[in-house]
């Protein structure tokens, strides 16, 4: 079969809590267009899969044409690569099983691949960010939710039915605190945007100190990191807590897997020393001692949406080419 031409745009989606991006990215990586809205203005998955069919048709009738476009690939909590759907995700709207790749492709006509967003992650920090070159590394996305993602042996390693890396739902405290996913003393209770507010809260409760958290009206986790800029100790402390927690699951994590790097990605990530040193510590203390001083923990370099937009482009990349425009 002779073939003159190579399709060599790809369209990258990231669907996150807040904000749907969607981006038009060429064979080496460079974002052509971008575009997006806010994720829940639609309160029902078909009206948003609706709006993001079309917005995506715009930008490449306004770029490369769409008959130019190979295929999609999409980041989404709770996401799974072999199904295609967001399955039961316990920080999205839209409950139960949605199979949103198959949805987005009888719209485009495309070619769609859906992947969880620590999968997604991994891949542009592989492709394009400090993890390329690494064969055996695990990437932590601290965030709205926790999750991870394993490359073994240069692949994402994804388990029998696609749901490995599930970290932020490990149980690591008997009588701890309640999860969305039902348990109690999941990771994600106490390293998530959530489980750092409420440790705040928690210190603020049992401490009479002065305290620049006492009196900020909108607290949230860039602000804490803020106030232990300045010196704050109980902001300090929140850190202290959240990295001892952290530190003692990426151990056990490290521990099983014997991996090269583990790289810490989103918002809370961002909390800097104040959050690595303590998570290096109890690292160090927990893991298995013939992994002790061989893994290194890193955070990110590249920014966020970049970084996922580019990985949903890789992930596109992945799919087996599809068309009703060939």
């Amino acid at each position: 079969m002779l073939k003159e031409t190579t399709k060599t745009r790809v369209v990258g989606v990231d669907l996150a809590y807040k904000q749907t991006t969607y981006a038009i990215v060429d064979v080496r990586g460079n974002i052509v267009a971008k575009d997006g809205f806010p994720t829940f203005d639609h309160a029902n998955v078909n009206d948003f899969v609706s709006h993001l069919s079309e917005g995506i048709m715009t930008l490449a009738e306004s770029t490369c044409g769409y008959e130019n476009l190979r295929s999609v690939g999409m980041s989404a909590m709770n996401g799974n690569f072999l199904t295609g759907c967001i399955e039961n995700s316990p920080n999205l709207k839209w409950g139960g099983q949605i199979p949103l790749a198959a949805m987005l492709r009888d719209r485009l006509g495309l070619a769609v691949a859906l992947a969880n967003d620590a999968q997604v992650r991994a891949l542009g920090e592989h492709t394009y960010g400090c993890a390329h070159g690494m064969r055996d590394f695990i990437l932590v996305l601290l965030s709205y939710g926790v999750g991870s993602c394993t490359f073994s042996n240069g692949r994402v390693h994804l388990g029998a039915n696609g749901f490995s890396g599930e970290i932020g739902h490990t149980h690591l405290k008997p009588g701890g605190r309640p999860c969305a996913c039902g348990k109690e003393g999941c990771v994600e209770t106490y390293c998530s945007t959530k489980g750092v507010m409420l440790t705040a809260q928690e210190i603020l409760a049992e401490s009479s100190k002065s305290s620049l958290m006492r009196d900020c009206e909108h607290l949230n986790p860039r602000t804490i990191t803020e106030f232990c800029n300045q010196g704050d100790e109980l902001a300090i402390e929140v850190y202290r807590r959240t990295g001892e927690v952290l530190g003692m699951a990426l151990a056990n994590y490290a521990s099983v897997i014997n991996p090269e790097a583990i790289i810490l990605t989103g918002g809370i990530s961002k909390a800097g020393k104040w959050l690595l040193e303590p998570t290096n510590e109890a690292f160090e203390k927990f893991v298995f001692h013939n992994v002790r001083d061989k893994v290194k923990i890193m955070t990110s370099t590249l920014v966020d949406l970049e970084r996922d937009l580019l990985g949903a482009s890789a992930l596109a990349w992945r799919v087996k080419e599809y068309s009703l425009f060939k």
